[in-house]
């Protein structure tokens, strides 16, 4: 045999698995079809400005983060716990009085915030405040439905709670688990989130420097088969072999290689604008409010991250949903939107890039079975945040257990 394992993929999940397999000593080949490592989480140097694909975040409370990675050597720079809200000819800021106490009078002077009706939020989100313990709740539903038993309503749900989380979630119809959106209200809660001094990619990227063997980039995987004792794999010009084949790529060519049933994604689309001065000194998510348009946020990402412009011009963001066999929102739209609800004049503002991603996170209905088995038999295993829940955590966690499932 070439190797002991051979992940096929270099994201998150490919890159923790192959990490702690080397770690314990064996010999791992990575295979990623394309020309960087990373899978979703990769970073673009536009003119000298760090534009995520996607817009993206990282929460340092993430339990498997902590445990995987040297966090602080990734030089988070952290957004304000807070929302802006575009209202008459401002923004009102809802901001967390624990981490950013400076805004406390604002928050409760916001026409979002009607005190009478906390009560019923607070208690909807009660199940979620311990997401470590990764509950499966026996009657999970919609969180929409959740919400509407609960007794949620009013402009707090309305114009905060729903367009944060359809930005986080990437879908505003309201059919996600509700045990897994109160576990990402969990996560918010314990950390604030922030960007890496090189951008989100700066994550895998230090997965990967921790590898003996790095990933062999351009060398897409055509087939696997098995061959006596172990599996041949086909890729690039060659063939590859090893007694045990871990697939950690998305879900859709997770699915080809393995007859897997398909996971239904979600995506999303992601405008970067270089401006000549920001048109807000808010460096937290702000909402599009009654503005509207296609958007689900925007933020001026380097009040909150330096590191991501090069000559002090500001870098914002501006990202929308998009349902399978949506159109791209057009960019004039886009501009409008953007104009309204910074009340700035977007149309000057110079487009680095826009990130149009079809299958940015995998669905989550109510009742999925999170933490779906890594081992299918025959040496054969698979991991990512499709087989666990969408996001970091997952994908880390993912990866984690596909290794101790091979060292098993």
């Amino acid at each position: 045999m070439d190797h002991d394992v051979i992940v096929v993929g270099a994201g998150l999940s490919g890159l923790q698995c192959a990490r702690l397999l080397e770690q314990h000593g064996l010999d791992v080949a990575v295979l990623e079809a394309s020309d960087g490592v990373g899978g979703r989480v990769r970073t673009d140097l536009v003119d000298g400005f760090r534009c995520d694909r996607g817009f993206q975040v990282l929460n340092p409370a993430y339990t498997e983060l902590r445990r995987s990675v040297e966090v602080a050597a990734l030089g988070l720079q952290p957004f304000d716990a807070a929302a802006g809200i575009p209202h008459g000819d401002g923004i009102d800021v809802l901001a967390d009085p624990r981490r950013v106490p400076r805004r406390l009078v604002e928050t409760l002077r916001s026409p979002c915030v009607e005190l009478r009706r906390l009560p019923a939020l607070l208690a909807w989100l009660a199940p979620g405040l311990d997401p470590g313990a990764r509950r499966q709740e026996e009657h999970d539903r919609p969180w929409h439905e959740a919400l509407d038993r609960a007794g949620v309503r009013g402009p707090l749900r309305d114009l905060v709670l729903e367009p944060f989380l359809a930005g986080v979630i990437l879908e505003d119809e309201g059919r996600t688990s509700a045990a897994f959106v109160r576990e990402l209200v969990g996560w918010f809660l314990l950390g604030t989130p922030g960007l890496p001094a090189g951008g989100m990619g700066a994550l895998p990227e230090w997965i990967h420097d921790g590898l003996r063997a790095p990933a062999v980039l351009d060398t897409r995987v055509r087939a696997l088969e098995r061959t006596g004792t172990g599996w041949s794999v086909g890729a690039g010009d060659g063939t590859w072999r090893a007694p045990s084949v871990v697939v950690a790529t998305e879900a859709p060519a997770a699915a080809g290689l393995l007859d897997l049933p398909a996971t239904p994604m979600k995506g999303e689309a992601t405008w970067w604008f270089a401006a000549e001065s920001a048109p807000s000194e808010l460096a937290c998510l702000v909402l599009p409010g009654r503005t509207g348009g296609p958007l689900v946020d925007t933020a001026v990402v380097s009040n909150a991250a330096p590191s991501y412009t090069p000559d002090g011009r500001a870098l914002v963001q501006a990202s929308a949903l998009l349902p399978r066999g949506a159109a791209l929102p057009a960019e004039a739209d886009v501009r409008r939107q953007l104009g309204r609800i910074w009340g700035a004049d977007a149309s000057a503002w110079e487009l680095l890039t826009v990130h149009e991603i079809r299958d940015a996170l995998p669905e989550q209905p109510p009742g999925r079975v999170v933490d779906r088995p890594a081992a299918l038999g025959d040496g054969l295993y698979v991991c990512g945040d499709h087989r666990t829940t969408g996001s970091t955590q997952g994908a880390l966690a993912s990866g984690r257990r596909a290794a101790e499932a091979v060292l098993a």
